[in-house]
């Protein structure tokens, strides 16, 4: 018997294209020859989705109180799912169910997660500058091996989503977070068809959400576990200048005879030494907080693959 697969779909304001979306997820699931739930999450639409939604079958509807937003609908998903493998996709039949077994067949390939590469976009020209400024900054910051991180259309065993917490608008990084954690993250092309029916719900303010959230991943990345090495390190840099600063001041006073009394220089010089103190300290705080956060779940800074007993 094959593994289960659980397909994740949030919705909002899709009551045009819910219908469609269920009936292409089925043909593509019954291709594969695999047990199979489907799983759509409403985010708080305020149109007939639900209505439309709940005279559908085999289906698993979940309904948010109130829009939420994209990551946590997916969240909601992945934690009422039970597949072995789950298939995550955008609710706007931009996504092509049929690429579903394309995925799938590449995961056999030995990898834990396959992101789908939306190589020829159906998307304005708007969205396709946000999406290419994003994929650039992500590629700068977060170095990750695939070029389509923001395509929904995605296959994760489910061992590698259970170390994943998501929140803000994280979903677009999964694979990020994933390969960091030693996750092999693997890309296929695969369709990408223009919208039909409802309005698109990226816009700038998400644009600037998913940029903060970019950093705080790439922060996580490269010192989650040593987070004093950063504050720390920045706060030795502020002592060291701002020391350097005094230095220059007292030369001046006493070898060269020289008035520093309205010269601001030596308050800038005591201000940038108390603020390297502060990042020095922040840092011995926060490297504690990172070591209970790890304690607390159990879990260290690093994921075993296997342990074989020869």
């Amino acid at each position: 018997m094959g593994k289960k697969i659980s397909v994740v779909v949030p919705l909002y304001n899709e009551e045009d294209n819910v219908v469609k979306l269920h009936e292409k997820i089925v043909s593509a699931c019954k291709e594969i020859k695999q047990e199979y739930e489907i799983i759509f999450v409403d985010d708080g639409s305020r149109d007939d989705t639900v209505r439309n939604a709940k005279k559908l079958s085999p289906l698993i509807l979940i309904e948010l109180r109130k829009n939420f937003g994209q990551t946590a609908a997916f969240d909601a998903g992945f934690k009422a799912s039970n597949g072995d493998i789950i298939i995550t996709m955008d609710g706007d039949l931009q996504n092509d169910p049929s690429d579903i077994p394309l995925i799938l067949n590449k995961m056999d390939e030995g990898y834990d997660i396959v992101s789908g590469w939306r190589k020829k976009r159906q998307d304005s020209l708007e969205k396709k500058i946000f999406s290419r400024t994003a994929n650039l900054l992500r590629k700068i910051l977060l170095k990750d091996s695939i070029h389509d991180s923001g395509c929904s259309l995605k296959a994760i065993k489910r061992e590698a989503l259970e170390e994943v917490d998501l929140f803000g608008e994280m979903h677009r990084f999964i694979p990020a977070i994933l390969e960091f954690d030693g996750w092999k993250v693997g890309e296929v092309e695969v369709s990408h068809h223009p919208r039909i029916h409802g309005k698109t719900k990226y816009n700038w303010k998400r644009g600037l959400k998913g940029f903060v959230d970019m950093v705080f991943i790439w922060f996580w990345r490269s010192y989650s576990s040593r987070p004093i090495h950063f504050f720390g390190g920045t706060g030795l840099v502020f002592i060291f200048v701002g020391s350097l600063i005094l230095l220059w001041m007292l030369i001046e006073k006493f070898a060269l005879n020289g008035s520093i009394s309205e010269r601001i220089w030596p308050l800038m010089g005591v201000f940038i030494i108390i603020l390297g103190v502060q990042f020095l300290i922040f840092g011995l705080l926060a490297d504690i907080i990172i070591k209970n956060y790890y304690k607390i779940r159990n879990r260290m800074n690093y994921s075993i693959k296997n342990v074989n007993k020869l």
